[in-house]
C-alpha cells in the first residue's frame, strides 16, 4: 500500500451505513519466549536443532465494532484483551490477520501512512500512575499530541484548544502548571482523558481505564467516558473484567477465553440469556441480591496454558457439554437469537438451549 500523510476524509453517515468502524478478521498474536536466532539453537541427539516455542495470546479474533457504539470485551486475566486493544492501535504488530478501519487495512500500514488514523484513533491507558510523563507539565502533556498533528496551529490556537479539553473533562485551568505526580489517581486519570479528546478522535480505545482507581472515583471517571461519547459522538472498543461496569456501560459484550471469542451479544441479550457454557459460568459469579437468581456454576479444572493451546474448542477440557467434536474442531462464531453469536458446538447441535 502506498503510503501517504494525507489525512483520509472522513465518510458522510450515508457512506457509512451499514459498515462497521473497525473490522477485525482472523486476528492472532505471538509472543516468541525463545529470545534471538541463537538462542533458539539446541543440541539433541548430536544434531544442532532450532526450537521456537510460543505464547498465544490471540488466536484468531474476528469483531466488528458499529460507529457510535460501545463494544465491551471482557475474560479473566491472561485472555488476550488488553493485547487485543495494544494490536489494534498498532502498538504491537499482529501475528496474522487484519485489521481495518473505515473500510482501509491499517495493520500493514508503515508509521508515517499510518500517522493520519492517530489523530481519529486513540488510546486510555489502564495506569494513570504510568502513562503520564513525569517530567512534563498537564500543560505540556496536553499540548504535545495537538502539536504533532496540528504543526500549522498558533501558539494561541493550541493553547485554546488545551483549555476547550479540560473545561470538557472537569479540569481546573490552573492545572496547566503542575506535574502528573502531584495529582490523585482520578484526577490522573481525567488527563489522560482529556490527552486522547485533544485532537478530536472518533474512536478510543479503553483499556480497563477505571480499575486501577479507586470504587468511590470510578463512577465519576466512567459517566466523564458516556458523557464524552454522547457530545463528541465517539465509538468504543471498552476492556474491562468488571462486569458491573459492562452491564452499565456497553452497547454490545465480546467474551474471550484463552484468545478467542466465545460469545457476542448485544448488552441486554448477554446479561438476560447468555448462551455460551463459559459467559453463563461467567456471570453466574456476579453478586446479586435476588433470592432467584442462578446458582454459582463452578468449572473444573485450570485454565489451559497459552504455550501448548488446546486442540479443538479451547474451552473443552473445562466444560460440562463437550464431546469428541468439541476436543478435535475449533467452533465458529454462529448467529443465534437476539443478534448474537456464538462459537460453541453444543449450541450449534441442539445439545445446549
Amino acid at each position: 500500500m502506498t503510503a501517504t500523510a494525507t489525512a483520509p476524509a472522513r465518510k458522510t453517515p450515508a457512506a457509512d451505513a451499514g459498515r462497521p468502524l473497525l473490522e477485525i478478521r482472523s486476528l492472532e498474536k505471538r509472543f516468541s519466549l525463545c529470545g534471538d536466532f541463537l538462542e533458539q539453537l539446541k543440541f539433541k541427539g548430536g544434531r544442532l536443532v532450532r526450537e521456537q516455542e510460543y505464547v498465544h495470546a490471540i488466536n484468531g479474533v474476528d469483531l466488528d465494532i458499529r460507529r457510535g457504539e460501545a463494544l465491551c470485551v471482557v475474560g479473566e486475566s491472561g485472555c488476550g484483551k488488553s493485547t487485543v486493544a495494544r494490536t489494534v492501535m498498532g502498538l504491537l504488530h499482529p501475528s496474522g490477520g487484519e485489521i481495518r478501519y473505515d473500510g482501509t487495512r491499517i495493520d500493514d500500514l508503515s508509521t508515517k501512512a499510518l500517522m493520519p488514523y492517530r489523530r481519529r484513533m486513540q488510546m486510555i491507558f489502564q495506569n494513570p500512575y504510568a502513562s503520564l510523563n513525569p517530567r512534563m507539565t498537564i500543560q505540556q502533556t496536553l499540548e504535545e499530541p495537538i502539536r504533532l498533528h496540528h504543526p500549522d496551529w498558533s501558539r494561541q490556537q493550541v493553547c485554546d484548544k488545551v483549555a476547550e479539553v479540560m473545561h470538557a473533562v472537569g479540569i481546573a485551568p490552573d492545572w496547566g502548571k503542575r506535574y502528573g505526580h502531584e495529582f490523585s489517581g482520578g484526577q490522573r486519570q481525567r488527563i489522560a482523558i482529556a490527552r486522547a479528546l485533544a485532537v478530536d478522535p472518533e474512536f478510543i480505545v479503553a483499556d480497563e481505564p477505571i480499575s486501577a482507581l479507586d470504587v468511590s472515583i470510578q463512577a465519576q471517571v466512567l459517566n466523564l467516558l458516556m458523557d464524552a461519547q454522547r457530545e463528541r459522538h465517539l465509538t468504543y472498543l471498552f476492556i474491562t473484567h468488571d462486569l458491573a461496569v459492562v452491564e452499565h456501560f456497553g452497547t454490545r459484550v465480546a467474551v474471550m477465553y484463552l484468545g478467542r471469542v466465545c460469545e457476542v451479544a448485544p448488552t441486554a441479550t448477554l446479561f438476560a440469556t447468555p448462551r455460551h457454557p463459559y459467559t453463563r459460568a461467567l456471570l453466574s459469579a456476579i453478586p446479586r441480591l435476588e433470592d432467584d437468581r442462578p446458582q454459582h456454576i463452578r468449572l473444573k479444572g485450570e485454565v489451559p496454558t497459552p504455550v501448548n493451546l488446546p486442540s479443538g474448542c479451547v474451552f473443552h477440557a473445562r466444560c460440562p457439554h463437550a464431546n469428541a467434536r468439541c476436543r478435535e474442531e475449533v467452533p465458529a462464531l454462529i448467529a443465534t437469537d437476539g443478534g448474537a453469536r456464538v462459537a460453541c458446538h453444543a449450541i450449534e447441535e441442539g445439545r445446549l438451549d
